[in-house]
């Protein structure tokens, strides 16, 4: 180290040094490629091949891993300290060698995440578009099926749209075809915005999932959605998967689907925080869209979320042993 602390040994810290300094990686951690030192891994995905119209989230990793330099060690509302529960490190992007061609791309996303799985590391996901949960899913759920707790405007149980099964609007029909997710311990949080079909997402209620719009969100609170998500999931291992359009574009204009009439960022944390103790195997945030995000806000926003999930994943691990 050239630069040594003279007057505030905690300054050997990166995480505790000023956060305009150092160089950026996922909350100012350490960036590694040695699996055999990492408990939870958190990964960029930079990929956005999967979008219907507008394109962008390619460059969210990079944004929200600027962003979250300014997040602390510490989470004050929960108590709970991430980086003292688990190794966790940044291991870079899992770049795409083929991007143009899409089945090939997701392929490429899977092989990545396998890897990382059967290292025994929990993945920490950082889109990108929302096709790549289906890849992540195929790895972590490669033992059998989890439950999934999805925050999102749209459902995403689309199927073919312009000549393609595997596009973001889809990712969740294909995993519960490839048995990757227990319908019935699924459940769909903030679901709102207008349609071309008027059973654009039939699919999810026919399958099981309980699908909680936000409508219903609005009326019954976030804390009514938490018990809804508890009770829906149930004991077992569970896979968390937050879209940024969720919130309310007024707090996340920056992503390629925005829906009027969202979540808050209060109310998204609170969610989250309301999810200790389900047994997380892995999480993502997906369409972060730098292009559309004036001031960096939605990245903010999304960097704040990314660190609630960075918590509830810690805990898990470490109730798990």
């Amino acid at each position: 180290m050239i630069k040594q602390p003279a007057r505030y040994p905690d300054l050997a810290d990166p995480q505790a040094r000023p956060r305009y300094a150092g160089i950026s990686t996922f909350f100012r951690t350490e960036p590694t490629q040695d699996l055999a030192a990492v408990d939870i891994g958190i990964i960029g995905v930079p990929f956005d091949g999967g979008v219907t119209n507008r394109t962008g989230a390619r460059h969210g990793p990079r944004a929200v891993r600027e962003q979250s330099s300014l997040l602390r060690r510490y989470n004050a509302a929960t108590g709970i300290r991430p980086f003292e529960l688990a190794r966790v490190r940044d291991l870079g992007d899992c770049w795409i060698e083929q991007p143009f061609e899409l089945t090939g791309a997701l392929a490429e996303i899977e092989a990545f995440l396998r890897v990382v799985v059967a290292a025994g590391v929990v993945p920490l996901s950082v889109g990108g578009d929302h096709s790549i949960s289906w890849p992540i899913l195929r790895a972590v759920a490669a033992a059998g099926p989890v439950g999934l707790i999805h925050i999102d405007a749209h459902c995403d149980t689309g199927d073919d749209y312009l000549g393609s099964r595997f596009h973001h609007g889809a990712p969740f029909r294909r995993a519960v075809e490839e048995g990757l997710i227990d319908p019935k311990r699924t459940i769909q949080i903030g679901i709102r915005g207008t349609t071309n079909d008027p059973d654009m997402w039939g699919f999810s209620r026919d399958s099981g999932m309980r699908v909680l719009d936000m409508e219903e969100f609005h009326d019954q609170g976030w804390a009514f959605a938490v018990r809804e998500a508890r009770r829906v999931v149930g004991e077992g291992k569970v896979y968390l998967t937050y879209d940024i359009d969720s919130l309310d574009p007024s707090q996340a204009p920056g992503t390629g689907t925005p829906e009027a009439g969202g979540l808050s960022a209060l109310e998204a944390m609170r969610l989250l925080r309301g999810l200790r103790g389900v047994d997380f195997v892995g999480a993502d945030l997906v369409e972060v869209a730098p292009p559309f995000d004036p001031g960096t806000l939605t990245a903010f926003n999304g960097a704040s979320l990314l660190f609630e999930m960075l918590c509830l994943l810690a805990e898990a691990r470490s109730v798990r042993g």
